[in-house]
């Protein structure tokens, strides 16, 4: 295996990127694969590899580490290609698959043609550390919802049923009717719930306060009924720039709201929907589609458009509508953003 990377013709470099350590390889303009190298999967070695390199073409796989190491290698000076992992699938087909191989495949992609592998475009640093907040609250909420529905499950298996109330108000509600004590445990259970509330509600206050110092334009999002702090701070640092989106149509399907397509000839079958892009944004999208088609929602031109979806009835009614109200809020928000308009719940309505 060669230590370095030689040769004055232009390069597609493969890098596929390990926990550990990432494989390299060279393909040069000819196609041959002139270089190969594995490298410790560190700032420091990367940085010492490719800083004596000539400007070339680096293909890498999305993954954890990829945003980092994209970020140093654009700085580098290299062109850098995040390879959608739905458009590789020949890799994790493949017969003959190890990582040095994966490196050589990754290089030949990139070098025929770049666009074949729909490249991801990684946030910046700076909103990638502020989504990371929005991170650490969704695993607050998961694990207090996890250890409600354990309190739950083990006081129905005794016979019990613990009150009817919100996840925010559950601790509070056990200890004023003194249900600390039903099972042995469930103390234990209701102070670490009580104290994921508190931390949850610390985290809602810092989202609130990034959001007013460094992402104001929020503000123009929540101006939609259902849309609320941590919705508008998840879409803003998605998408970083309204700009990249000529139309805001292209938003549903950057976010993976719209059907999958698998047309041939004559046939073209219904998909579901792709759910690509940001999953915890579009899980966001589909909460506020339930508040706005839910019985608090207040009459805007979105409510109109889903409860037309359901009355057409059919057994996934519902659910399609919900999705479809998601995918137009996405649509909505974009068009708020780039214009900085005042909402009007009720546009279409002469």
């Amino acid at each position: 295996m060669q230590k370095s990377i030689t040769g004055e013709r232009p390069m597609t470099i493969g890098l596929d990127l390990g926990d550990r350590r990432s494989h390299l390889c060279a393909v040069d303009a000819r196609g041959e694969a002139s270089s190969r190298l594995a490298l410790p999967t560190t700032q420091r070695a990367l940085q010492r590899t490719f800083a004596e390199l000539a400007p070339s073409r680096v293909v890498v796989e999305v993954g954890t580490h990829s945003p980092w190491v994209s970020r140093l290698l654009t700085s580098l000076g290299h062109e850098v290609i995040v390879a959608n992992a739905r458009e590789v699938q020949s890799i994790g087909q493949s017969r003959c698959k190890n990582d040095a191989a994966d490196a050589e495949q990754l290089a030949r992609l990139g070098r025929a043609d770049p666009q074949l592998l729909r490249p991801i475009r990684h946030r910046g640093e700076q909103a990638q550390r502020d989504r990371a907040l929005l991170g650490v609250r969704d695993g607050l909420v998961r694990a207090r919802t996890a250890l409600i529905n354990q309190a739950r499950g083990l006081a129905k298996a005794l016979g019990q049923r613990l009150p009817r109330c919100t996840t925010a108000a559950f601790a509070r509600r056990m200890r004023d009717e003194g249900l600390q004590d039903l099972f042995p445990g469930l103390r234990t259970l209701v102070g670490t719930i009580a104290h994921l509330t508190v931390a949850i509600r610390a985290k809602d206050r810092e989202i609130a306060r990034l959001s007013e110092q460094r992402y104001p334009e929020t503000e123009l999002l929540r101006q939609v009924p259902g849309v609320g702090p941590i919705t508008a701070l998840a879409y803003v640092l998605s998408l970083e720039d309204p700009r990249r989106f000529a139309k805001s149509r292209s938003v549903g399907a950057y976010l993976g709201l719209c059907p999958g397509q698998r047309q041939s000839g004559e046939r073209n079958p219904e998909l579901r929907i792709t759910k690509q892009g940001d999953v915890f944004l579009r899980r966001m999208l589909i909460q506020a589609s339930h508040y706005i088609l839910g019985p608090f929602g207040p009459d805007t031109d979105l409510r109109r458009f889903g409860t037309r979806l359901i009355a057409r009835g059919g057994r996934l009614a519902k659910k399609k509508a919900r999705v479809a109200v998601a995918r137009k809020l996405a649509v909505l928000l974009h068009r708020l953003w780039r214009t900085a308009e005042v909402y009007e719940p009720l546009r279409l309505v002469d």
